[in-house]
């Protein structure tokens, strides 16, 4: 039978590991994992669902919704990163004003509703072109978020690729069009998630046009 100096040495030991094993797991557990940060810029036409889909994004009360007057910052995590997103009032009298916000920006998304006119369209595409020829939003990556899929006469993205002469504008970047319904947040989600793998660079999008 063991004396007591060796019953007492081998508590002692047991307690020191313990001590040890709780400490490691304690002081050395790898802090979580940060998310890349992005900042985009949002832009459209007035009346295309931008600030319902960032709100919708945030998972935010959309009952309160009002246009976007100036511009407003929205925080927005997905997976892989977090996108600081800027969106940009679209009424014809803030759109002279949009250049002013594009400083810092490292992405642009452009909102349309897919069921426009034609005429509205082609206002879309003279709107889109003028701004990504800015020298700050040169080169970005883009998202167009064929918005409002759920409308009567919603437009495919073939068709809205060739109406906004997407091939011409959106040379030297990567671009994509993703179609979108605030019916429906996985397809909303979906676009954004595109674009932040362009931003990745990974091998999720492996095409200029999608």
């Amino acid at each position: 039978m063991p004396n007591l100096c060796e019953s007492c040495g081998f508590l002692v030991g047991a307690c020191r590991l313990c001590f040890y094993t709780c400490s490691q797991a304690i002081c050395c557990r790898k802090p979580p994992v940060s998310r890349p940060e992005f900042a985009a810029v949002c832009l459209g036409l007035s009346n295309v669902g931008k600030t319902t889909i960032l709100t919708n994004l945030c998972g935010e009360d959309e009952s309160s919704i009002v246009p976007t007057v100036g511009f407003s910052i929205k925080a927005v995590g997905f997976n892989d990163a977090i996108l600081n997103i800027k969106e940009l009032g679209g009424a014809e009298n803030i759109r002279q004003y949009w250049n002013r916000y594009y400083d810092g920006a490292e992405a642009v998304v452009f909102v349309i509703d897919s069921a426009s006119a034609e005429d509205n369209m082609q206002q879309i595409a003279d709107e889109m072109k003028a701004a990504l020829c800015h020298n700050h939003l040169k080169g970005l990556p883009l998202l167009v978020l064929a918005h409002c899929q759920d409308k009567d006469g919603a437009r495919g993205i073939e068709e809205i690729t060739e109406l906004l002469d997407l091939e011409m504008i959106g040379e030297g970047r990567q671009w994509i069009v993703h179609a979108s319904s605030i019916n429906d947040n996985s397809t909303i989600r979906g676009g954004f998630t595109k674009l932040i793998h362009l931003l990745l660079g990974t091998d999720e999008v492996d095409s200029n046009r999608i």
